[in-house]
């Protein structure tokens, strides 16, 4: 089995924390189910938050999504000026005996902007 790297990122309307968690869980959601993972098959997830979000930590989202053994850490984004406002990215690593090629990054909404090129 492989690793791999899957990206992902999803731009919030606002800063609260009950949307922050429905937005980072849709991006967890869509990122597993795209690529037929299982929690299991992940290794690791970085979350990282544009300077501008303060509601909450990004990573909650994912252990109210019962990814709770899987190591998780957020960190700031880089404070850009033009930046897209209000952004949570992930990197996640996973086991997959998927080709590279194959890996399905997910960019929701407005978010797609941000990587046109790999965004599904």
């Amino acid at each position: 089995m492989a690793i791999r790297a899957v990206r992902g990122a999803v731009q919030l309307e606002r800063d609260e924390a009950g949307h922050m968690e429905e937005q980072v869980g849709a991006l967890l959601t869509a990122v597993l189910e795209r690529n037929d993972l299982a929690t299991d098959d992940l290794i690791s997830i970085w979350f990282t938050a544009t300077p501008d979000l303060h509601s909450d930590f990004p990573a909650a989202a994912a252990r109210k999504l019962g990814i709770v053994d899987v190591p998780l850490i957020c960190a700031q984004e880089l404070d850009i000026e033009g930046a897209l406002p209000r952004v949570v990215r992930i990197l996640a690593h996973i086991e997959s005996d998927r080709p590279r090629a194959d890996i399905a990054h997910v960019y929701l909404g407005a978010a797609a902007a941000l990587r046109k090129d790999i965004a599904q």
